[in-house]
Formats: C-alpha cells, sequence, structure tokens
C-alpha cells in the first residue's frame, strides 16, 4: 500500500503560499508517497511540482480543483486548465475528455462550496469523492460524505487540502497500486484506497490564517 495526499495547494492558488519545495519537503517527512498540486482553476502548480519530481522517490500526480457553477470539482490526472463556471455535468465531461477523474472535495462542507451542500447531483458521473477531509471543525461532512460513499458505492479518499505546506499529509488515502499515474488512477476507480489521517489542528489553523492575513498586511 502507498501513501497518497492527492489534494494540496501551492502559491498557484489564490488563498496559499505555500512553495512547492516546502510542500516536497513535508512530503517526504511524512513518508507520503504520492502527491498532487490541486490549485484553484489552474495547472501552474502541477505543471512545476511534475518537473520537480522527475528521478525523485515522490510520484506526482496532475490535479486541479475547478469552480463549477454549483461547488468544487477536482480534475485528477488533468494537466490542462478547464474552464471555470461550467455546471457540474460540463465539468466532470471535460476532465473525462482529458482522462481524468471527477472527484468531489469536501463535498458537504457550504463555506467551501462543497457541491452536495444544496444538490445531492446523484446523476452525476462521480468517481471518487473525500471523506476524509483535513479541514474540518466538529466532522459532521466527512461523517455525511462517508455515508454516501458506502451507500452508492463511490470511492472514498482522504485528503489533508492543504493550503499551509506544514498541514500535508494530516489526512491522506492507502491506495493498494503501482507508483504510476496511470496505476494509481485505476486503483482509484476500482476503490482500492482507504482514507485515513487526522484533522488539522484549528489552533495552528487560526495561527497561520492570523499571520498571513492579520501580521502580514501590519
Amino acid at each position: 500500500m502507498l501513501k497518497m495526499d492527492s489534494h494540496i495547494h501551492s502559491e498557484y492558488s489564490p488563498d496559499s503560499n505555500s512553495k512547492i519545495d516546502d510542500i516536497l519537503k513535508k512530503a517526504k517527512k511524512e513518508n507520503i508517497d504520492i502527491i498532487a498540486i490541486s490549485d484553484h482553476n489552474t495547472v501552474d502548480g502541477t505543471s512545476e511540482v511534475l518537473k520537480k519530481t522527475r528521478n525523485t522517490d515522490i510520484l506526482a500526480i496532475p490535479s486541479i480543483e475547478i469552480s463549477s457553477t454549483q461547488g468544487h470539482i477536482l480534475g485528477f490526472g488533468c494537466e490542462e486548465n478547464i474552464p471555470k463556471e461550467l455546471s457540474p455535468q460540463e465539468t466532470i465531461d471535460k476532465i473525462h475528455d482529458l482522462g481524468g477523474l471527477a472527484i468531489i472535495p469536501h463535498p458537504y462542507c457550504f463555506y467551501r462550496h462543497g457541491l452536495l451542500c444544496e444538490d445531492d447531483n446523484e446523476n452525476l458521473k462521480i468517481d471518487a469523492i473525500e471523506t476524509k477531509n483535513a479541514r474540518f471543525i466538529v466532522g459532521y461532512c466527512n461523517s455525511k460524505a462517508k455515508k454516501l460513499s458506502i451507500k452508492q458505492n463511490i470511492p472514498s479518499l482522504g485528503a489533508s487540502d492543504s493550503h499551509y505546506w506544514k498541514f500535508v499529509g494530516d489526512c491522506y488515502s492507502l491506495i493498494d497500486c503501482e507508483k504510476d499515474i496511470n496505476s494509481v488512477l485505476k486503483a482509484i476507480v476500482k476503490g482500492k484506497t482507504k482514507a485515513c489521517g487526522k484533522g488539522t489542528s484549528n489552533i495552528l489553523l487560526a495561527k497561520y490564517l492570523f499571520e498571513k492575513n492579520i501580521l502580514k498586511k501590519l
């Protein structure tokens, strides 16, 4: 089993200032085998991490977090930008056209644009959902996502959703696959994954947000 953090934000996301090099150092420290830089509406971070992980022990999967009209969707395995503000099904179709997987991050978290907050979207061709997203307060959204995963037999993933490199690996997936992109994608589709990890410390998160948004402006 390999250890994977499939949802990490870098400085290419407007709400993160994490350098790719710092993310890679933390991933190595946490013994993570596979990572994905899933920045908001851009693959610039993916392009950088793919270059920096060549001939290293860490496998980088191309990825992007797309803002659809109803919520966020990960284009896992996509190396090209996908337009934002498309309908969920249009977004998913674009992802599949590029050979990627449509993964729903934090599906029930309304303050982070969870896709399933207002509509279950039962007819969408979802490939996997996050049932352990590290950025939670009480865990209700993760619990609800896990129930949906079991009820509809949707593959389950864990991810840090880290916007600060020190939180990489707080949640992660154990995945039964070879260390190559196609093997990872196939293993997710087949449900050969287990969501693991813990929530990011709300105290450390509040400290980071204070330093990022308040102290730097003083």
